[in-house]
């Protein structure tokens, strides 16, 4: 059994806020500082939730926030229309189209109109572009916070084997392609597997840094990691609990309580990535700001 450290990306994220809201508040006598509008079509519970806590995050560390909510019957055309009224609003630096959007309105065409320059999701064909081949760029938020996990925790990657098990264009391919570049913090041998694998453990076993991104319940257990592994858990998943006060527990795609005894490293569920993908947002939005306004 190993020493396991846990991995908080509570504390973390806490700390990457922390940091931020002091950069914002130099800024406050410059009468200027970062904006992020969120866009949200429908009422869909979670993603309003979602939508209300980045809201809150900016407000805590200074920034300037708006959400636009959106009748699930508007039509395209609008949602294009306001998307490019923030593309040319000065105030608002970043601007996020909460997904899932409804299904008579094209995500991609919404996610290609929203400027490069105010990507912070990291979602647009030029951003994942230029992420692929190693360029300066938004990244998208969730992977950018695996990262930034991997690095504030001393965790070597440089000729380290990461499998990701997930191919989403969320999670799975971006973290994968940022892995693998000549870079600090990541020149990783990086394996990406996903359903089509007739014997996933053949892969994951393999791993010196196993991501886990699949959105099945404690679907990565002990027989499927090697001794000293680094497990970086990103899934959320509600499991009924009858004993539990709201009936259910979120759990990871890992059973954390039998490969955290195999793992030198792990991230709780919750409590681990989630915390992050919010934190890193608000990294890309200040990031934004800085560019726009040419702040050095």
């Amino acid at each position: 059994m190993y020493n396991m450290i846990l991995i908080d990306g509570k504390a973390t994220a806490q700390a990457i806020r922390n940091e931020l809201k002091e950069k914002v508040q130099q800024l406050e006598s410059s009468g200027k500082v970062p904006g992020l509008v969120t866009i949200i079509v429908g009422d869909n519970p979670a993603s309003q939730l979602y939508v209300n806590m980045k809201s809150k995050a900016c407000i805590e560390i200074g920034m300037k926030s708006k959400i636009e909510r959106l009748d699930e019957s508007i039509t395209e055309e609008e949602l294009l229309r306001l998307v490019e009224r923030y593309n040319n609003d000065n105030d608002y630096h970043g601007i996020l189209v909460q997904l899932p959007i409804p299904k008579h309105i094209n995500e991609d065409k919404v996610i290609e109109t929203i400027s490069v320059l105010k990507d912070v999701d990291g979602f647009h064909p030029v951003s994942t572009g230029n992420l692929m081949i190693g360029k300066e760029t938004f990244f998208p938020c969730t992977p950018y916070g695996i990262v930034e996990l991997l690095k504030r925790y001393n965790i070597e990657t440089k000729g380290k084997h990461v499998v990701v098990v997930g191919r989403s264009n969320i999670v799975g391919k971006p973290i994968a392609n940022m892995m693998l570049q000549k870079k600090e913090h990541a020149n990783s041998i990086v394996t990406v597997c996903h359903s089509a694998a007739e014997d996933l453990s053949q892969y994951t076993r393999q791993a010196d840094i196993l991501i886990a991104a699949i959105g099945r319940a404690n679907f990565i257990n002990a027989d499927m990691v090697k001794d000293g592994v680094v497990v970086i858990d990103v899934g959320i998943n509600r499991i009924d609990d009858a004993d539990a006060p709201k009936g259910f527990r979120v759990v990871g795609d890992v059973d954390f309580e039998n490969v955290s005894k195999k793992a030198s490293h792990i991230t709780p569920v919750p409590k681990g990535v989630g915390p992050m993908t919010i934190a890193m947002l608000l990294v890309n939005t200040y990031e934004a700001f800085t560019k726009i306004e040419k702040i050095s």
